[in-house]
């Protein structure tokens, strides 16, 4: 906040300035012009550190900062007072087991009889309806299946020329059949192995002796085969009625010359509870946005306060309170009115939420839920005034001046704040779209990225491959075989597209999910 600074000389009486001498006057102030200098340089320092002091204080709680960036120590749990109780499942606790297989896929069936009682000895007869089952699973030696064509040479008898038998159309030109394409890509895209690791897996657990080169090209088949039908995701992404949406930064090499200027590139992803689209740009900004959700999308979204996002009208917004959570735990964390204003913010949010876990768990209505958060959105909003009203300078970087810049910025997207009050089937979080967007993440920090925009589309396609159809419980390499043989068959791929289900199931299901 800017001061009104009383100058050292304007403390000085009147009449004693004018019985100083002219060389004391001027003494006097070059030594006020000095202390005002410093005291200038001090608030700056002051200023620096801390900016500093809350730079080094930032942590998963008050920051977009993943929880893997806290300081050693910071989540650790108090410990528990030590429990009466006896290790293990409690009295009435459903025990967990492992799932047997059917008996019909069983490959062999070993019937154990005991011959004599361990009580007396007597000798036992009889049939036992429901006898107890032990199964061992074993895995067979794996080999590869060859299947080797000879393309045999013919000489004519009356031309002398010769000529060599052709391999039949239906046989791939690659040498590798399509489970070993949709394989490599369940390997990389499932499980983020890189190419080298993709090959010693195929040669150490199946046998297959492959090149590095004969790993991208059978990734660059897989991206491939599953383009149409990542294309027909996204159309149903655009047109449904609630997406949550989240970003985050991707490295794009220049190999293929299509990053010249070297940008950072974006991955981007739109979800719905059946359905998650992923997509690589190298951009961030509002175009982007248009190119996933749609230039047409009338859906509702939700998302964090990112720019990319205000074409969509507030009134089809939902803010993430989790953002929203760790802004009222930053600006609670600064020093004097801030932190006022802070913890003022972080107790209306806990009683929110309060209210909003009883009408997950059923005990509260979503009508009686909307009239109880009038008042807490009442008081949010006047604690979001409360800190407007303060005057800063337009270059202050106090923590007062973060304050009230991160309050009028939420007092422009405020109505955005409560969507999820009055429309059902709205969540106050984007954490659909975070905990899509963390194997993404993984699979950044393992391989430092792509090198090429075919290998950013191998990326994106695989990642909504993978995510719809676990979201689905739909198997990856089934699909990735089918698509494949779809492809080379030249016949319709199979679609991502949950059956019987259509883009209006979705606002159920979210609430659900």
């Amino acid at each position: 906040m800017e001061h009104k600074r009383v100058s050292h000389l304007e403390q000085i009486p009147p009449e004693d300035w004018g019985k100083t001498p002219t060389s004391v006057k001027k003494l006097v102030e070059e030594m006020a012009q000095q202390i005002e200098q410093q005291e200038k340089k001090l608030t700056e320092v002051l200023t620096v550190q801390e900016q500093l002091l809350e730079k080094i204080n930032q942590t998963s709680k008050n920051s977009s900062s993943p929880p893997s960036s806290d300081p050693p120590g910071f989540s650790k749990k108090p410990p528990k007072q030590k429990s009466s109780k006896k290790r293990g499942g409690q009295p009435g606790h459903k025990g967990n087991s492992r799932d047997l297989y059917p008996i019909e896929e069983c490959s062999s069936v070993i019937e154990h009889h005991p011959q004599l009682c361990t009580n007396c000895g007597a000798t036992l007869s009889g049939v036992d309806t429901n006898p107890y089952r032990h199964q061992i699973v074993e895995i067979p030696p794996i080999s590869p299946i060859v299947i080797e064509h000879r393309l045999h040479q013919l000489t004519c008898t009356g031309c002398g020329s010769s000529t060599r038998a052709k391999l039949p159309e239906d046989v791939n030109q690659s040498g590798y059949g399509v489970r070993v394409v949709a394989l490599v890509a369940l390997l990389s895209g499932v499980y983020r192995n890189s190419q080298r690791m993709v090959q010693s897996a195929m040669q150490e657990v199946f046998g297959i002796s492959i090149s590095l080169g004969t790993v991208n090209r059978l990734r660059l088949e897989a991206s491939n085969a599953v383009a149409t039908c990542v294309d027909e995701a996204k159309l149903y992404i655009q047109k449904a009625n609630i997406v949550g949406a989240d970003e985050t930064s991707f490295n794009q090499g220049n190999i293929d010359g299509f990053n010249p200027q070297q940008r950072k590139a974006w991955l981007w992803v739109a979800v719905t509870p059946l359905v998650t689209f992923f997509e690589i740009a190298l951009t961030r900004c509002t175009q982007a946005a248009q190119n996933l959700l749609g230039d047409n999308f009338g859906g509702i979204l939700n998302s964090d306060r990112h720019g990319a996002y205000n074409w969509v009208e507030l009134e089809r917004r939902q803010l993430c309170w989790a953002h929203l959570r760790r802004e009222f735990i930053k600006i609670s964390e600064r020093p004097g009115v801030s932190a006022q204003l802070g913890t003022a913010l972080v107790k209306q949010q806990e009683k929110l939420f309060e209210l909003w876990h009883r009408v997950r768990d059923g005990t509260l209505s979503h009508c009686d839920f909307g009239e109880l958060v009038l008042e807490i959105r009442s008081s949010i909003k006047a604690t979001l005034l409360e800190a407007d009203n303060y005057s800063i300078g337009t270059r202050e970087k106090t923590p007062l001046a973060k304050t009230v810049r991160t309050c009028r910025q939420l007092l422009k997207v405020e109505p955005a704040m409560w969507l999820f009050v009055t429309t059902q089937g709205v969540e106050p979080t984007n954490n659909a779209a975070e905990r899509a967007i963390r194997p993404a993440v993984i699979w950044r920090r393992t391989s430092f990225g792509s090198q090429t925009q075919t290998g950013s589309n191998f990326v994106a396609r695989m990642l909504t491959v993978v995510t719809t159809l676990k979201s689905q419980k739909r198997n990856v390499l089934e699909f990735m075989t089918q698509a494949v043989v779809a492809t080379r068959g030249g016949t319709a791929t199979p679609s991502l597209l949950p059956e019987a289900t259509t883009c209006s199931d979705d606002s159920d299901l979210l609430t659900a999910a």
